[in-house]
């Protein structure tokens, strides 16, 4: 069963009096339905907003809407968290904790808090998922080599298009998935592309080749829907059919669409 390893739900029930960032309409479990019919996808790994800060509320809720052979999520979350929360997320089908930290503006979190809450998720099996630039990975590399936790490299480890698999972070992370502790995720092209929808993102397509080329046994694809950053937003579909390109053959695709996140959250084989 395909899996879509990046998504993220919005339901205004969840909201809280005074949250003011952006909400995205028409995003909640019932619209992503749609969306998983349009890909034939029947997996799903749903990770907070930062609308909802560290209330994983609406994460857990979409899993047990969607059922827990089929979701899994990724939670925010602060220092303070007691090990009961931890449990009943876990419970809840949290498999990861993901610190985006490539813009202070977005940080729930700052660096220094990645050590300690990655040790106490590692004992749950969790992973930490990472949205760094390529720049902070290098500047954290013996942080990155401290961690207990496994890793999960968002958006192609946000390699730059001047440089691609040339960055000194591909490297980084291609040892860390080669040893076993890193997985990359093959997501959000728009973030990084000059070429742009209208161009089918092609000037991302030679890093993402690399990494598929690299590692292919640790990748894993998720499509970013809603789509928030965009407002020339692409189909999921199409964002599928790049992965072909991207690819090259069947078998790898299958191993990034259903074995490697079955492995790596934990669906049955």
């Amino acid at each position: 069963m395909k899996c879509d390893s990046h998504i993220h739900i919005y339901d205004r029930a969840f909201l809280k009096p005074g949250d003011a960032q952006v909400f995205v309409e028409n995003a909640d479990v019932a619209a992503y339905r749609k969306v998983q019919t349009q890909m034939g996808t029947g997996r799903v790994v749903i990770v907070t907003p930062r609308v909802y800060g560290t209330d994983n509320a609406v994460t857990v809720d979409a899993i047990r809407q969607l059922g827990f052979d089929h979701a899994r999520g990724v939670a925010v979350l602060n220092p303070d968290v007691t090990d009961d929360e931890l449990d009943t997320l876990n419970h809840g089908g949290i498999r990861g904790i993901r610190f985006t930290l490539y813009t202070a503006k977005n940080a729930a979190v700052g660096f220094d808090m990645v050590e300690p809450l990655a040790a106490r998720v590692a004992e749950l099996g969790w992973h930490v998922q990472l949205h760094w630039t390529a720049e902070q990975i290098v500047e954290h590399e013996a942080l990155l080599q401290r961690l207990p936790a496994k890793m999960v490299f968002d958006h192609r480890a946000r390699l730059p298009l001047t440089d691609g698999a040339r960055h000194a972070a591909f490297d980084i992370v291609r040892r860390l998935a080669d040893a076993g502790r890193a997985w990359i995720k093959l997501s959000g092209p728009y973030l990084d592309s000059a070429a742009g929808l209208d161009n089918r993102y092609a000037d991302i397509a030679p890093m993402a080749r690399a990494w598929v080329q690299a590692v292919p046994e640790r990748l894993v694809w998720g499509s970013d829907w809603p789509h928030v950053t965009e407002t020339h937003k692409p189909g999921d579909a199409f964002l599928l059919d790049l992965l072909d390109e991207w690819t090259g053959d069947d078998a790898t695709r299958e191993r990034i669409l259903v074995t490697n996140p079955a492995v790596l959250y934990g669906f049955a084989i």
